[in-house]
């Protein structure tokens, strides 16, 4: 399995970035590979990667953690401390060349394709000498899983039922999907996760947000695009226009002399911010010709031609 990319590697970053530099990075980068724009087969793949590592190092705890346990951060226990951490992670690499990528079922890959169990590494933090353990019971390890929501679910939030499999057969959870959550980001159910050792609590569950592909909308960070059919005769003389958006329909002002392409922006009526400001929703005109004339359209329109000397191929 290979070795996942460290997270600010994965945003062009230092260790040492601010929150503005990563967020400009990661709007950078969130817009080169959104699958809407980039149709390279790699692009979602890079989308995702992104999303993640910005869900985890934009909230300063998450990074905090992130940065004591690396890609380990959610199955090691909170009160784990990462100096214990550290010297026993580095005394099964003495063993084994002890490598950073987690390993299937919670392993670690070392330099020989040999394995250290998470559960066994942990296990060592907490066992004294002689083998007598002296850190009490060991809450379960997190897990993950995916959730793939529509644009309406994640503008409004709401509850969802979802099914996941398990080694005691399915079941079924009830979920509370927050307004304004992105792709990449993580809900947390917490309880849901592995069974502890002794007793201990169960770990909790990650479930990382996917969103489903949209008809009408495109999602990038918290602004929402959509293209605006309008005609030419809107397009020419201005027009205020009806506008479908996930938060309901809306009024949009459509300037005189407005061509194909061109960007109108709807402040705030992008996806909901819990910690700040929403974002915006950025309609792109389309104009849009009737496929066939009646006798009076087609009239006006030779008149149209003859008396307008107006050129779009002309260079100005």
């Amino acid at each position: 399995m290979a070795a996942r990319r460290d997270f600010y590697e994965v945003l062009g970053v230092g260790k040492e970035a601010g929150q503005d530099e990563i967020q400009r990075a990661y709007r950078k980068l969130v817009r080169a590979n959104h699958p809407d724009v980039n149709k390279d087969p790699g692009a979602e793949d890079r989308f995702k990667e992104v999303s993640e590592a910005y869900a985890v190092l934009s909230d300063p705890a998450t990074r905090r953690r992130y940065d004591a346990f690396g890609h380990d951060f959610r199955q090691v226990p909170p009160d784990v401390d990462p100096a214990d951490y550290a010297r026993a992670r580095a005394g099964a690499g003495a063993g084994g060349g002890f490598g950073t990528g987690a390993g299937a079922g919670g392993g670690f890959g070392t330099g020989e394709g040999v394995e250290v169990d998470l559960e066994d590494l942990l296990g060592g933090i907490f066992r004294g000498r002689g083998g007598r353990r002296w850190g009490g019971p060991v809450q379960g390890a997190d897990q993950e899983a995916e959730i793939e929501l529509t644009v309406e679910e994640v503008y409004r939030g709401g509850r969802r039922t979802i099914t996941l499999p398990g080694p005691a057969g399915t079941r079924r959870l009830e979920v509370t999907i927050p307004a304004g959550v992105t792709a990449g980001q993580r809900i947390r159910l917490a309880g849901q996760g592995g069974r502890g050792g002794d007793g201990a609590r169960a770990g909790d569950l990650y479930l990382i947000v996917r969103l489903a592909p949209h008809p009408r909308y495109r999602v990038t960070g918290r602004d929402i695009h959509a293209d605006l059919p309008i005609s030419p005769w809107e397009g020419a003389l201005g027009a205020t226009v009806a506008v479908d958006t996930p938060g309901g329909e809306t009024k949009l002002k459509v300037p005189p002399g407005t061509s194909t392409g061109r960007r109108l922006r709807l402040r705030g009526r992008g996806m909901p911010n819990p910690r700040g400001g929403a974002g915006d929703f950025l309609a792109e005109v389309r104009i849009s010709v009737p496929d066939r004339l009646t006798a009076r359209e087609r009239d006006l329109y030779e008149r149209l031609a003859a008396a307008s000397d107006f050129d779009p191929r002309r260079r100005t």
